[in-house]
């Protein structure tokens, strides 16, 4: 599939050493980042572990958890906000956690989300080292923790774990572990609606790793050769020699990765339809009612559109516009950049359901957070730069992403 496929995989341990360094950054600016959202929580007697935990949508994770699916509220204007819109993989955890420990169900997400990031920054880490080296990988670590709604990494929500198993699946792809990616895949797809994202990078890479073995295999019977081993098509061989199957096997784990890849998402979203009694399509109608659907981002330009009716929100709308034009400007540098394939479909996949969905805006930010691949340019280009330097422009940003984190969690804050 790719040439990153022929480097030989560290040892667990070796692979952890070589991760050190980013995870205890990692660790540590979300260290500063709860600290500070604690220490301003305090200052307006605000319990930051609630806020961590038991607002927005971790109250719903944990109604999941609880009570199972069936809870619903009627707002006034007709809407209905039901939480099957919720994937049900958080709330198993956090059943699992409160099974086995005197934890509550919002301790157990809290301790989830703990876990999971750091098991996120791992494999953003593995993904960027397989890439483009271990500075890369080091600098693209720290640039999705100090991200401005970072601090979202430490909440009960589902992003963390979502962004580590989107992760390490996309690594798997690289690395040619393919029934891996679609386990992890599939489990992804009970994390996010967006995990149809990780099934998309695993069979479109799947899909065109079989066309270029077939075009290959056509190239090598063209010339009168002898297909390689794992080629798709060939010359005749005997079914009955064992070393012909061998070059079955690779493509046999590919398919199987495929298989695997869409149950998640496929599983969850039949069974919802089957619930509501409205068939394939019924969870469509259950995100309706959250007034969440795709328009193709005609109501997020609207919405940008209106910021320009007067003066002091119009600033807010330029910023917005910049904002969008750095999300589709970091995508074309990773595709000018040569970025593998499974990381530019899963980054478009993901650009486009946040950029494009009707869904609430404030919490579009929250959404691209998952879309780690964006940041390899930067991270590159940080890379670049002597240790001293880029340490001090991430220290800075790091401590201006904790102060806005904690100012936005005690405010309007992710819903």
């Amino acid at each position: 599939m790719t040439d990153l496929e022929t480097r030989a995989a560290p040892s667990r341990a070796g692979a952890l050493r070589r991760a050190a360094p980013a995870l205890l950054g990692y660790a540590a600016v979300r260290a500063l980042g709860l600290i500070v959202l604690a220490l301003w929580s305090a200052a307006r007697d605000k319990s930051a572990y609630t806020l961590l935990t038991a607002r927005w949508d971790a109250l719903w994770y944990t109604r999941v958890a609880e009570l199972g699916y069936g809870y619903e509220v009627r707002l006034a204007n007709g809407d209905v906000h039901s939480n099957l819109a919720f994937f049900p993989l958080l709330p198993w955890l956090e059943r699992l956690v409160a099974a086995v420990s005197p934890l509550s169900y919002a301790d157990g997400g809290f301790l989830v989300s703990l876990f999971a990031s750091l098991a996120a920054a791992w494999g953003i880490f593995a993904v960027a080292d397989q890439v483009y080296g271990r500075r890369a990988g080091v600098c693209a670590v720290l640039l999705w923790a100090v991200l401005p709604v970072g601090i979202v990494q430490s909440m009960a929500y589902s992003e963390s774990l979502f962004t580590a198993l989107a992760a390490w699946s996309l690594y798997a792809v690289l690395t040619g572990r393919w029934p891996t990616a679609g386990v992890l895949a599939l489990l992804a797809g009970l994390t996010r609606p967006v995990g149809v994202a990780v099934v998309a990078a695993v069979w479109v890479t799947a899909v065109v790793s079989f066309v270029r073995e077939r075009r290959a295999a056509g190239a090598d019977g063209a010339h009168g050769g002898t297909p390689a081993a794992g080629s798709a098509g060939g010359g005749a061989r005997r079914d009955d020699d064992p070393a012909a199957h061998v070059g079955d096997r690779p493509r046999a784990r590919r398919v199987l990765g495929m298989l695997l890849a869409p149950l998640g998402t496929a599983g969850y979203v039949l069974w919802v339809g089957h619930r509501t009694g409205k068939g394939p399509l019924g969870y469509l109608d259950v995100q309706a009612g959250w007034r969440n659907g795709f328009d193709g981002g005609y109501a997020f330009a609207r919405f940008v559109g209106e910021k320009f009716t007067s003066f002091p929100s119009a600033l807010a709308g330029v910023g917005l516009i910049l904002g969008v034009a750095s999300v589709i400007w970091l995508y074309a540098v990773g595709v000018r950049q040569r970025q593998p394939l499974p990381l530019l479909v899963y980054t478009g996949v993901v650009t486009a359901l946040a950029l494009c969905a009707s869904s609430y805006f404030g919490s579009k930010p929250r959404l691209l957070m998952p879309a780690f691949p964006l940041l390899l340019p930067l991270a590159l280009a940080l890379a670049r730069l002597s240790i001293r330097r880029s340490a001090w422009v991430l220290g800075a940003v790091a401590v201006a992403s904790a102060a806005y984190g904690a100012f936005w969690l005690n405010g309007s804050g992710p819903p």
